[in-house]
């Protein structure tokens, strides 16, 4: 299973200083014109989260609350928290900033999470060669969930994080940890990464 250190992250944050990890794992037969990469640190209040892809074809239709992010080009981060709990958020970004956010055991056992006050906000660029998402997710929002979380050097969590177009040119679906060929898939702790924080 794959592994990836969180940082703590420095004064003055500059992403050029944490390390990526690269997703980049599917079961496509042909190359893909379209990569994507992740970034985490962390503080005393937040886990800071940054996503980047390069694609030439941009798909970006959705832009409401209850929308399907993921048939638009789309970038995610699953995490389940706590260890021996599968139950895991998930956070899917389109380049609108529109954001499906999620809590489960699974696709079947999945509630959408609309906060009254996002405590996630996606914060969206565009680049010559794709785009970026970055946002901040608070320990107090993870606590409503997991109260006993608190993230401290050595703890780790389990995550997965991809890059997906169900609907786009071409349709495409990237992994950072490889996942079974099955629809739904993403959905799936057991294929999570560990991140450690440092």
């Amino acid at each position: 299973m794959k592994e990836y250190t969180i940082l703590r992250r420095p004064a003055h944050l500059d992403w050029n200083k944490i390390p990526a990890l690269h997703i980049d794992h599917w079961h496509e037969t042909e190359p893909l014109p379209i990569s994507a990469q992740a970034q985490l640190c962390y503080d005393d209040d937040a886990l800071y989260v940054r996503l980047s892809a390069t694609e030439k074809n941009i798909k970006a239709d959705f832009t409401g609350l209850l929308d399907e992010v993921s048939d638009d080009s789309c970038l995610e981060f699953f995490f389940s928290p706590i260890a021996g709990d599968k139950r895991y958020f998930n956070i899917e970004v389109n380049p609108n900033g529109a954001m499906y956010l999620g809590f489960g055991l699974d696709v079947h056992r999945l509630m959408r999470l609309i906060p009254e006050e996002p405590a996630i906000s996606p914060k969206i660029a565009k680049t010559e060669d794709g785009w970026v998402v970055e946002y901040s997710i608070p320990y107090s929002f993870i606590c409503l969930f997991f109260p006993e979380f608190s993230p401290a050097q050595g703890i780790s969590i389990r995550a997965n994080c991809f890059k997906c177009a169900g609907k786009g040119e071409p349709p495409h679906f990237l992994c950072w940890c490889p996942v079974p060929v099955q629809p739904c898939a993403f959905h799936n702790p057991d294929a999570f990464g560990t991140m450690f924080f440092q």
